[in-house]
């Protein structure tokens, strides 16, 4: 056999293998996937086919572990079992006509219900907030949950670990969760894990990605979660991490970066929703299933004067359907007359921009604040490319201005309804990360929620039209680019 025929049997094997990858990735990668992601999939796969092969096996399934999605199902049994006909609410008569609906989708897709006789605080300080939390740990009797997507020993939390060294010293139970990869990219990771050890904390690691241990899922499937639990009475959930607020990055630090957060504190019933949120994802971590007898007495704190109706909202990977996304979209839907949306991530689906633009179109002012820059440049380039669009909806789009990232989430529904919590409005929040969301409903929660909104438009400048049209070309080639990166989900 000569050289020229090995070369075109070579040739041949090759276009064979090429051709067969591109037939099975059409057969394989649109399957039970957006439209778009399938897309975007494909094309990475056809125009640079053994990269695009090599990352769809890497990050190319957006679902957990089978064996971590059963064991959430069961929990999810067990907490609709425990709490059927707890729900102590208002009368419902007072609701606006859309909200039971809403909140028998939550019930349905996350299993919590919704309750009544909370209060609940606004905190848009970050030091106020961190010292909030050390204040709680401090009076804690029982136990403390803590539960965050990064979680740091640094100069500005020491006083937030060193409650929690106290509380363990006089006989607390103190219980710890933190995102693995996310906590394990900030400086000091190893400090924190020897703290929490020389504390005598319980810690353990959520998703972690180690598989010489046998514990693996797709890298980027993330914990983001922020919640704080103290003997059941007393909680906190929102937006903010336990890191200083540059998150002692260099970079960061050199742009002169702080982040601008917003965290609820809340009492009554409800902080037991917060406490099954914590205790489903310390079963999923540790395989210690929460016992009947934790739930005793679930949902039956002394009611709150401020008499809020509340719903913990928990999605993520773990769970068939997208949770936080079909609430925002319902609620977007619902609104008649004002819609304010903070988010620092803003990176729609189709669905929610036609959700948006349909709001406007009806009527509903819908303002958006954002960041004025970012701190991950592919999501804030493929923010940006939406904003025309939303713009010529008649949405008026305020930006945070620098050096603050606005990291806060949450948006406000007319005067009575608002959600706050940890997920952002992008593929990432809806698919890839677990996340809490809490639905309120409550004329004195959203007055204390415009209060903030007033604060934000305070600090922001409004992006018009005209403006964004003087945008140079090569920003509006970058935006697209990322915007179409940001389907690969």
């Amino acid at each position: 056999m000569t050289g020229e025929q090995v070369a075109l049997i070579a040739a041949g094997i090759i276009i064979l293998i090429d051709l067969v990858v591109r037939v099975v990735a059409v057969i394989v990668v649109p399957r039970n996937r957006r439209p778009t992601a399938g897309m975007a999939w494909l094309l990475a796969i056809f125009f640079i086919p053994i990269l695009g092969v090599l990352f769809f096996l890497l990050i190319g399934n957006p679902k957990l572990p089978r064996g971590r999605r059963k064991r959430q199902a069961e929990v999810d049994r067990f907490i609709r079992e425990s709490t059927h006909g707890v729900e102590r609410a208002s009368d419902p008569a007072g609701w606006p006509d859309w909200f039971a609906g809403v909140v028998r989708l939550n019930r349905n897709l996350g299993a919590m219900p919704l309750i009544g006789s909370n209060s609940a605080h606004l905190i848009g300080d970050y030091e106020g907030s961190l010292a909030a939390m050390t204040d709680a740990v401090h009076d804690a009797k029982r136990y403390v949950h803590v539960e965050f997507y990064i979680f740091a020993y640094d100069r500005t939390t020491a006083a937030f670990f060193d409650a929690l060294g106290a509380a363990v010293a006089r006989g607390v139970e103190v219980r710890v969760l933190l995102d693995h990869i996310a906590s394990a990219r900030v400086a000091g990771y190893r400090q924190t894990l020897r703290k929490l050890d020389e504390m005598g904390v319980r810690w353990q690691l959520m998703l972690p990605v180690q598989p010489w241990r046998w514990k693996y899922q797709r890298p980027d499937l993330r914990n983001h979660r922020k919640i704080l639990v103290v003997d059941g009475e007393v909680g906190f959930l929102g937006s903010q991490n336990v890191i200083d607020r540059s998150y002692n990055k260099k970079s960061n630090q050199r742009r002169g970066l702080k982040w601008k957060e917003l965290v609820a504190r809340l009492e009554g019933p409800i902080v037991s929703g917060l406490d099954a949120i914590f205790a489903t994802d310390w079963y999923l971590e540790t395989d210690e299933p929460p016992q009947r007898d934790e739930f005793d007495g679930a949902f039956s704190q002394p009611g709150e004067a401020q008499a809020l109706d509340c719903q913990v909202v928990p999605s993520g990977p773990g769970f068939p359907n997208e949770n936080n996304l079909k609430l925002f979209l319902a609620l977007l839907y619902a609104a008649r007359e004002k819609l304010i949306i903070t988010s620092p991530y803003f990176v729609p689906d189709e669905a929610m921009l036609r959700a948006i633009s349909g709001a406007t179109q009806r009527g509903v002012h819908v303002e958006l604040f954002v960041s004025e820059i970012g701190d991950q440049a592919l999501v804030y380039h493929a923010q940006r490319s939406y904003y025309e669009a939303l713009l010529r909806a008649g949405v008026r789009i305020y930006m945070y201005k620098a050096p603050y990232i606005l990291h806060a989430k949450h948006f406000t529904v007319d005067d009575e309804v608002a959600v706050i919590g940890s997920s952002n409005m992008d593929i990432r929040s809806f698919e890839l990360n677990a996340e809490v969301s809490l639905l309120v409903r409550g004329a004195s929660f959203v007055r204390e929620m415009r209060q903030i909104e007033d604060g934000y438009r305070r600090d922001s400048r409004e992006l018009t039209l005209d403006e964004w049209l003087q945008q140079p070309l090569r920003s509006t080639v970058l935006d697209n680019l990322a915007r179409l990166t940001s389907a690969l989900q």
